[in-house]
């Protein structure tokens, strides 16, 4: 039960969950370490001391070797044990008890400050604030990068944090103290030994100082090509259907291939330095223990060394030999974690790059009226998207977007959703500014389903409860029943035996088929039930009987809300209220259906080439009507 308490207290020193308002890191890699460490100082601080304190017991144990050799010369070997512990009991029992006692106190304490504290939770601190910043950056942020380099970069971060932080207080530290302790008992026995050992530490210093720069910025470049070539991967296998279904695994395996080969070259430079310091400290080593081997035996020929003295000498000497080679093998890993902390650094330490104004209030909907005020958005280039467009979508108004691919329907939508900020005008909902309230706030006054329909790799519940987490299960069937959705959960069974509702969907939901996955999304945002309402072509991935079924209940969750909805299938959307038509990011036709046709513009063009085309003259005009 001691046990079990003392664990559990380690186990609680450090939470890695705490909550903070500032968790961007700086990027300069000591910067970014300190930033974490800060928030775990005195652990930090009792690894140190206790690390220190097994140093100084290992080096110990040799002087009591060499003790003991020189305290059974004073025994006769006739006196056996009885003599032994007759003349020297109580020195051997304070001996005894150091290395049973106090060494196993001293280990086990370092070991749980390692495991317990640093290891369980503070690697885990590190991954969960990059984590929790990485993913409040904007849209943009994501699509700029790989997913699975970004992934990789927050998780080795933390790992490299701490493995960095246990190599320097477990080795580094470990060395000093065990390095001091040597000097100080060799010291004691003859200044020379304790002088070629400084000599032995001063020119470890100078190859440390040569090697370690070229080491860390090599280290940073092998970090960087290795995250580069683990996105690479992450999108080939996320898009495994694609490259088979084009028959280009071989086009594939050439484009990972060039991935290692670039992490390759980057890292034969680091390997031919961590070969260069390994090299240099065997011939050093080798050098100092053959002249402090000298000097012993020369000293034990005049008289001035003990046998004991001279065995603890040479044990002491080639323990320190083998914990600077050690050292040097490690600084393999501490210099590949000081580059992997580099390179994490540089993206997690970057900036928000949308954020709420200080102070942002939360939305508040009375109507909703939707107005776009003289909206351009050109995404930081010249021209191109949104261009000076004026829109106001009255409070209950159901509005058409209509227009070519490219004309700037969906990013009108981003923009709605202050997925980006709109570089000139202003965005109201019921007058109040989006950039003036939280985007959380925007966002739940929202619903949205849009045509590329991803899923989460959860239950079919966690999926639709995204809706409203705190909807009971009655609303969540009643949901998923309202978007034809129920039939087809009630059979599912995934791999491993979890049905209905609890059944797993795969990644980005690939075990459904697109019309499941649509109507899974059509789902949640029935429950979500915001007031106002987007459809970026909500049933395309649809049948056409399945649409017809959903329809009436679209019709129903459209009722007193706002729309917004974008269709390429026009006969989608022929029924609302009103309908925009936009061209080259500016309005160019805004009215009914019926006004559109007459007008003759591009949506009676686009009219024709989805209905009239196909179906002739007659079929338009019922279709008009």
């Amino acid at each position: 039960m001691l046990i079990a308490a003392t664990v559990r207290l380690f186990e609680r020193w450090v939470d890695p969950f705490t909550e903070r308002n500032d968790l961007r890191p700086p990027a300069g890699t000591m910067a970014f370490v300190w930033f974490y460490v800060r928030q775990a100082k005195a652990a930090f601080l009792a690894m140190a001391l206790f690390g220190g304190a097994v140093a100084v017991m290992e080096a110990s144990m040799f002087w009591f070797v060499g003790r003991l050799v020189d305290l059974l010369e004073t025994v006769p070997k006739s006196a056996g044990w009885q003599g032994l512990f007759g003349q020297h009991g109580l020195e051997l029992a304070g001996i005894a008890a150091v290395v049973i006692f106090v060494r196993f106190a001293v280990i086990t304490l370092s070991a749980l400050v390692e495991e317990q504290v640093i290891v369980l939770n503070f690697l885990n601190l590190v991954r969960w604030q990059s984590h929790v910043h990485v993913s409040r950056q904007s849209l943009s942020f994501f699509h700029n990068d790989f997913a699975g380099r970004i992934v990789t970069k927050v998780w080795s971060g933390g790992q490299a944090t701490g493995d960095l932080l246990t190599s320097l207080l477990q080795v580094a530290w470990f060395m000093v103290i065990y390095t001091i302790s040597t000097m100080a008992l060799l010291a004691h026995l003859d200044w020379v030994l304790a002088a070629i050992i400084a000599v032995w530490v001063a020119v470890f210093v100078v190859l440390a100082r040569y090697f370690v720069p070229r080491i860390r910025r090599h280290a940073r470049d092998t970090a960087e090509a290795a995250s580069a070539l683990s996105g690479r991967l992450v999108d080939s296998y996320a898009n495994v259907q694609t490259l088979k279904l084009f028959a280009r695994e071989r086009q594939n395996d050439h484009y990972i291939r060039a991935g290692f080969e670039r992490f390759q070259a980057a890292q034969a430079p680091f390997t031919r330095l961590i070969t260069g310091v390994r090299a240099s400290l065997a011939l050093l080593s080798g050098g100092m223990i053959l002249m402090i081997g000298a000097v012993c035996i020369d000293r034990w020929f005049s008289g001035a060394m003990t046998a004991g003295g001279m065995a603890f000498t040479l044990g002491l000497v080639l323990r320190l030999s083998m914990l600077l080679n050690r050292m040097m093998t490690q600084l393999n890993g501490m210099m590949r974690n000081i580059g992997t902390i580099q390179n994490a650094a540089e993206m997690i330490s970057q900036p928000i790059g949308l954020t709420d104004k200080p102070g942002a209030g939360r939305l508040t909907i009375t109507g909703p009226e939707i107005r776009f005020e003289d909206v351009s958005f050109h995404y930081g280039k010249p021209k191109g998207a949104i261009d000076h467009l004026s829109l106001t979508i009255r409070p209950g108004e159901k509005v058409g977007i209509v227009g070519r691919s490219g004309a700037g329907k969906t990013t009108l939508v981003n923009l709605l959703l202050r997925f980006y900020d709109v570089e000139g005008g202003a965005i109201r909902i019921d007058g109040q500014d989006i950039r003036d309230v939280t985007q959380e706030s925007l966002r739940a006054q929202i619903g949205m389903v849009t045509q590329d329909t991803a899923l989460l790799h959860r239950s079919i519940r966690d999926n639709i409860l995204f809706g409203r987490d705190a909807a009971s299960e009655a609303e969540l069937a009643a949901a998923a029943d309202q978007a034809e959705a129920l039939p087809f959960i009630e059979k599912l069974v995934d791999l491993r035996g979890r049905t209905g509702f609890d059944a797993h969907v795969g990644e980005r939901g690939v075990k459904l088929s697109g019309g499941q996955r649509q109507r899974i999304a059509i789902a949640r945002v029935m429950l979500k039930n915001a007031p106002i309402l987007v459809l970026d072509e909500a049933t395309s991935a649809l049948d056409s009987e399945v649409e017809a079924a959903i329809q009436s209940n679209l019709e129903q969750l459209m009722a007193g809300k706002t729309v917004l909805a974008i269709a390429h299938r026009l006969s989608t959307i022929a029924s609302l209220d009103r309908l925009v038509v936009i061209d080259q990011g500016r309005i160019i036709e805004e009215g009914s259906h019926e006004q559109l046709v007459e007008q003759g513009g591009l949506y009676a063009e686009l009219w024709a080439r989805q209905s009239g085309g196909f179906l002739g003259g007659e079929a338009l005009d019922r279709a008009a009507e």
